[in-house]
């Protein structure tokens, strides 16, 4: 097997860019959803309520990032400094403390979005919120990312799946870090222990899917049809109801990953 795709969301909900590397770190690939969009009350926005975050893109540069969509131009933001006084946000239970990143973010974000919302930076992942203790060890930690590090997928699970479909979707509708080519179809699902070029990871949890895997990531609608989560159900809904799709990852180690990495399970 090996690495065929790397994406990063510099911002929580926000498209995010192909990459032909990253570094990893012990909280998730460096620079992804550090950044988060939060309502007025400081709770995070996504594309569940807000499915025209799709069409908005956020991408590295050094010092913060730039925020661009259509029609609206590019913004650069700075990284908020520690001059900058923490607020406590919400990530669904939990509560984390956040920069501010600045007026223009929120006064671009709120006009791109059409609601009151601001921009806000994780200074220190290491000291904020932790991974649900059920499915990890006491120091693992992870971002603004909804509950673990990294999310790995299978570009033949897709493949299985599109055969299903009465339109085939892309990759890009799971929100993946990671695509993988050269395995069997759900094969992520045994990955119990998963290196990745020279990182040691522990495959943690299966991805329960939502609302959002129905949003094109292009245009930024909803299917009408509920797909690809009505034809999820019908095959990989485990008990509970949750609909499968990906396995979470927490990095046992770091170093560089990169497009075209050997990837192993154990």
């Amino acid at each position: 097997m090996r690495v065929a795709e790397i994406r990063i969301y510099p911002v929580k909900g926000l498209r995010g860019r192909p990459v032909a590397d990253a570094v990893v770190e012990p909280w998730g690939l460096a620079g992804d959803r550090r950044y988060m969009v939060v309502d007025e009350t400081g709770r995070f926005l996504s594309q569940r309520e807000l499915p025209r975050m799709a069409v908005l893109e956020a991408a590295l540069r050094p010092g913060g990032l730039n925020l661009s969509g259509p029609g609206l131009g590019l913004l650069a933001v700075d990284e908020p400094g520690p001059e900058v006084p923490s607020r406590d946000v919400t990530v669904w239970r939990d509560r984390v403390p956040a920069r501010d990143a600045g007026d223009p973010a929120a006064v671009w974000l709120s006009a791109a979005l059409g609601r009151a919302c601001r921009l806000v930076h994780m200074a220190d992942p290491a000291a904020a919120r932790q991974v649900d203790p059920d499915y990890s060890e006491s120091q693992d930690r992870v971002s603004f990312a909804d509950g673990f590090p990294v999310l790995v997928t299978n570009a033949a699970s897709l493949a299985d799946l599109n055969a299903r479909l009465p339109v085939p979707i892309p990759m890009d509708r799971f929100r993946t870090n990671i695509a993988v080519v050269e395995a069997e179809a759900w094969a992520e699902d045994g990955w119990q222990r998963l290196h990745i070029g020279p990182v040691p990871f522990a495959g943690t949890k299966d991805c329960a899917r939502c609302a959002v895997t129905t949003v094109d990531q292009d245009t930024g609608e909803r299917s009408p049809e509920n797909e690809p989560v009505r034809t999820l159900a019908q095959f990989r809904r485990k008990a509970g109801g949750r609909i499968i799709f990906g396995q979470n990852l927490i990095p046992r180690g770091t170093g560089r990953i990169a497009v075209g990495d050997t990837v192993r399970p154990g």
